[in-house]
């Protein structure tokens, strides 16, 4: 458990302002939400980004770089889940 706080840890440490922002806005929605996400609009509304393209483009480079999975989801988030 140690070893994957510390890769999520270093992980993070990678993303940008932008990208952490969008991180804790879903971490909060979700921990408030039963572990449902809210939608790729709602996110971006959230953060000031107006453009979906923009948060989709956002949410795919945290996707890869392990932060995020966007393969499964609970509520109307489409397909944004927390690894964790």
């Amino acid at each position: 458990m140690r070893d994957l706080v510390r890769e999520t840890e270093a992980t993070e440490e990678l993303l940008s302002e932008q990208q952490r922002r969008i991180l804790t806005r879903i971490r909060k929605w979700a921990a408030e939400h039963d572990g449902e996400t809210h939608s790729v609009w709602e996110i971006g509304r959230s953060v000031g980004l107006a453009s979906t393209s923009s948060i989709a483009y956002q949410l795919g480079q945290m996707e890869q770089l392990g932060v995020l999975d966007r393969s499964l989801s609970r509520g109307p988030g489409k397909g944004i889940a927390l690894p964790w």
